[in-house]
């Protein structure tokens, strides 16, 4: 089953170096903080996070109409059904973010595992997959100044502190026959996300300080289906239609909420909890999604494609609350990849895969009557082991988020992103002559 022991061991390397890293790197602007600092994820269910292969984030992330046979895309679960080997992927993503106001700038770091896949084609016909990948991601830590007349002292400090994160773990299957193909993931989010909120005086001899703490804690089924279509045109070209959808769907959710006062008096202390919210259980509606791409190739030389997304952010609900959210959010990305000569065994740089993309779109958080624009250029590569079809994938992306306008923060940054996929023989009938 395994002619290659050396590449599994290379997986569990890059396991262990990746899962560490899930408890993130110390932000660059603050030595003391362990997490990215990112405003906007204080909204919804916070900053959505990439999970799709390296090879995908290098061309833009055209996922919609991917399909390859050595590597598994999991963002349109029909592509499981062209899989012709076993293949085993993992990756790894690390950030830096400047975030610009008007008066101010930072930088703040982080880096994380990205997803895992383990998929093993059945047959001509079926593909089966199962992984787990991150949703989305919380953390941000800001405070302002402002004036207050209910406050003993009229100087209030407004902190406001979040963290936590939504995972996605998931097996999918897809059937495809005489080129076309449908499937679905099926699994289970899960995840917790923790804020708060302080107004902490400023006069120290006497103060009446507030505190407003709120951790949900997230669980429930969630599903995804797509179909690829794959043609060919005249000898050695290929083309593909694919889309996904995601309904609008509902996780479950328990919430504890507490509002505290605290008092003090040079050498008197009181603490007061106003009021508690136990067990609280609702729902958070995720909305639907759904995607279309179109992909054209020449065999083994190179590939061009197209994706849109949209999401319906309107059906989104917070236990009932709207979340400053917008109504609906886009992306339409550009992007292909080239392999000058894929079977230049003496010349390792020919077989090597090189990517290009773009990406334009919207984010779903909606501030102060401002839309928040999202691009930014991809670009990578797929290095070859020798004599084998596993890879190691290499990606960067560099872009924007946000404007200053209306007093609000703009995020540019740069995200590199590592990947191996590992390709081994399953359920393959021996012939003998």
């Amino acid at each position: 089953m395994c002619r290659y022991p050396a590449k599994y061991l290379l997986l569990l390397i890059l396991i262990a170096l990746t899962i560490p890293a899930g408890a993130q790197t110390s932000s660059v602007s603050d030595p003391l903080s362990a997490h990215v600092n990112l405003p906007y994820s204080r909204f919804g269910v916070g900053e959505l996070w990439n999970g799709n292969n390296t090879l995908l984030k290098g061309m833009g992330n055209i996922s919609s109409a991917y399909a390859d046979p050595y590597a598994v895309n999991a963002d349109n679960p029909a592509s499981f059904g062209f899989l012709r080997l076993t293949t085993y992927e993992a990756g790894a993503q690390a950030d830096l973010h400047t975030l610009t106001t008007n008066t101010a700038n930072y930088t703040t770091g982080t880096a994380t595992l990205s997803y895992m896949n383990f998929a093993v084609p059945i047959g001509k016909h079926v593909g089966l997959c199962i992984g787990i990948r991150p949703y989305s991601n919380v953390f941000y830590n800001l405070q302002d100044t402002t004036y207050s007349d209910t406050l003993i002292g009229k100087e209030v400090i407004r902190n406001f502190t979040g963290g936590g994160s939504v995972n996605y773990a998931y097996i999918g299957g897809a059937y495809q026959y005489k080129g076309f193909s449908i499937g679905a993931t099926f699994g289970y989010m899960f995840g917790s996300i923790n804020n708060a909120s302080r107004l902490l005086n400023q006069d120290t001899t006497k103060s009446y300080n507030a505190t407003f703490i709120q951790s949900t804690h997230i669980g429930g089924i969630y599903w995804k289906g797509g179909a690829i279509y794959q043609g060919t045109y005249k000898k050695d070209y290929t083309y593909r239609i694919g889309g996904t959808v995601t309904l609008q769907q509902d996780l479950n959710a328990t919430r504890n909420e507490y509002w505290i006062g605290t008092y003090n008096l040079v050498d008197t202390f009181i603490a007061d909890t106003s009021y508690a919210a136990h067990e609280l259980r609702g729902k958070i509606t995720l909305p639907m999604t759904y995607s279309f791409g179109v992909q054209f190739a020449k065999t083994h030389q190179w590939m061009i494609g197209v994706d849109y997304t949209a999401t319906q952010w309107n059906q989104f609900r917070n236990l009932g609350s709207v979340d400053s959210v917008a109504s609906t959010s886009y992306r339409v990305s550009l992007g292909g990849e080239v392999t000058p000569n894929s079977t230049a065994l003496n010349n390792y740089f020919s077989r090597i895969t090189y990517r290009l993309g773009f990406y334009y779109g919207t984010n779903y958080v909606y501030l102060r009557n401002t839309t928040l624009a999202n691009y930014g250029l991809t670009f990578g590569g797929s290095l070859p082991f020798k004599r084998t079809s596993d890879r190691i994938h290499l990606a960067f992306d560099i872009g924007k988020l946000g404007t200053t306008d209306n007093n609000l923060i703009k995020d540019t940054y740069i995200k590199f992103s590592a990947g191996i996929s590992l390709n081994a023989l399953w359920f393959v009938k021996r012939k003998y002559e």
